[in-house]
């Protein structure tokens, strides 16, 4: 794993959130302080008492020499990497210059520029490499005791095994270099192909995945566009798969509702959407004042006008998720204390509600809709326990399961010796894999939790296969794919051993 950062200090959250047993490279664009470097040294000690592993002394870009893109390109050739670590490409605004509608950024500019450089050196490996290379966003002024997974810029999907309407699984991934898939075979003596760089525009490494009533998936992300005049145009975008394994769909631009100022509207948060019951899909970003901001577009693929939802300031953390009665609702983390905020929208012809009094407390980049509908699940913001809440309820239900980070997901209705049951899966302790259940709508009779598996650098996943199993999926720290079955018949809940793709 590489980080890049500008200067030495900025690498020390970085690799104190990284897990023990770690093999970490430090790259700087400049040597920085005595006091600074100091610092850093004491941290890569630190960290190699608990096992992390360092190749050497970090990394120090000639700057003056220009070419930063080619100079990180070079490292990671001789580092070979499966993950990058960096800051955010486009730093978090203060305030706003109401006469130049600029807004005012007082966050040094060469953290802005080591992000954008590693991200191009990043994407240039992946394609002359020919293997994913993940990429994590260390998001501006995040908490430096947070994991990556709750102070992601982009954030890695919950959701990212979807079943074809030929029962087929596809897994895809946001990368540098783009969307990578993998595809079950036809058949399972076929394996699994992948994985597949997906064509398109240059995106940011995250990544939205849902499916619509019709069957097919939908893959929701953020574009960025170099402008002639310096700069970049960042937009919402979307691709649909319509057949399993076939090429995708072309990226349709969804806009942003601050274009044309880009200085403004690179500012956005990652999307969150859902469809309504009518068909419609809803598309939601976090804007630039910290508020709601919300498009359709119809089956058809007419946009509506973007809208602004009133209500309290959020995060760059939303979930979006239909409701029984053909509704949409959204759950968004509030970005002034540790709760979140509810929206919901019935009749096409309404408004949207707002409940900012919700009884859920979350701890960031743990927020995730559930698999029955109308339910999210996130982690208690005190104690770190897997809970659920559903619109309506007074309380959440507590699910155990206080270790590890990120979100957890998992599927209804699964066959448990003859029960339809909820199974769960998670990031454990250091990333390994958790799985648990329940009897599907009985959250209350809790969840007995098992890890399975190694270390995933991604959260894990799972859908069913044509067969109605469980499949479970995660990838290694060498960047491959894993994949585990449910073993139908078995007693209890039993997979098959991980198969490595």
């Amino acid at each position: 794993m590489v980080i890049v950062v500008a200067t030495p200090g900025e690498a020390i959250p970085l690799i104190a959130s990284e897990p023990d047993g770690a093999v970490i490279e430090v790259v700087c664009l400049a040597d920085g302080s005595a006091t600074e470097y100091r610092a850093l040294e004491s941290a890569m000690a630190g960290a190699a008492r608990r096992g992390c592993r360092f190749s050497g002394e970090p990394f120090v870009l000639d700057a003056g020499a220009g070419n930063i893109t080619g100079q990180i390109l070079d490292v990671l050739h001789e580092t070979g990497p499966v993950r990058v670590r960096t800051l955010d490409p486009d730093p978090a605004h203060d305030s706003f210059d109401t006469e130049r509608k600029l807004p005012i950024v007082n966050e040094p500019a060469a953290r802005g520029r080591a992000a954008r450089s590693a991200l191009r050196a990043a994407r240039r490996y992946q394609l002359d490499v020919g293997t994913p290379v993940f990429v994590d966003c260390r998001r501006a002024g995040s908490d430096a005791a947070l994991p990556p997974e709750s102070a992601a810029r982009y954030p890695m999907p919950a959701k990212w095994l979807v079943s074809g309407k030929d029962g087929r699984l596809s897994a895809y991934l946001p990368t540098a270099a783009g969307v990578v898939r993998w595809t079950e075979g036809r058949t399972e003596a076929e394996p699994w192909s992948g994985p597949e760089l997906l064509g398109g525009p240059e995106l940011m490494p995250g990544l939205n995945v849902l499916q619509g009533p019709d069957g097919y998936a939908y893959l929701i992300g953020l574009s960025r566009t170099k402008r002639k005049e310096g700069g970049a145009d960042i937009e919402v975008v979307c691709a649909a798969q319509y057949q399993t394994g076939r090429p995708l769909g072309p990226w349709v631009p969804l806009g942003n509702p601050h274009a044309p100022n880009w200085q403004v509207a690179r500012s956005v948060g990652f999307p969150a959407a859902a469809f309504s019951g009518d068909g419609f899909m809803h598309v939601f970003v976090r804007n630039f004042g910290h508020g709601v901001s919300v498009r359709k577009q119809s089956p058809k693929g007419a946009l509506s006008r973007w809208d602004a939802l009133r209500g309290q300031k959020v995060a760059d953390e939303m979930t979006a998720f239909a409701a029984p009665d053909g509704g949409v609702h959204l759950v968004a983390r509030a970005r002034d204390a540790d709760a979140a905020v509810h929206w919901y929208l019935g009749d096409p012809a309404s408004a949207w509600q707002e409940d900012s009094r919700i009884p859920v407390s979350l701890r960031p980049g743990s927020l995730s809709a559930a698999p029955e509908s109308g339910l999210v699940r996130f982690r208690y913001s005190m104690t770190n326990e897997v809970c659920v809440w559903w619109p309506g309820a007074h309380a959440p239900i507590g699910l155990g399961g206080p270790d590890g980070d990120g979100p957890v997901t998992g599927v209804a209705g699964a066959d448990i010796q003859g029960w339809g049951c909820t199974v769960l899966v998670r990031g454990g302790h250091g990333g390994v894999p958790s799985i648990g259940a329940h009897p599907d709508g009985r959250p209350d009779t809790g969840v007995w939790w098992s890890e399975s598996g190694e270390r995933s650098i991604v959260p894990p996943a799972a859908a069913f296969d044509a067969r109605g199993r469980v499949v479970i999926v995660t990838v290694g720290m060498d960047g491959r794919l894993r994949v585990a079955r449910q073993q139908l018949g078995s007693d209890g809940l039993e997979f098959t051993p991980w198969s490595v793709l």
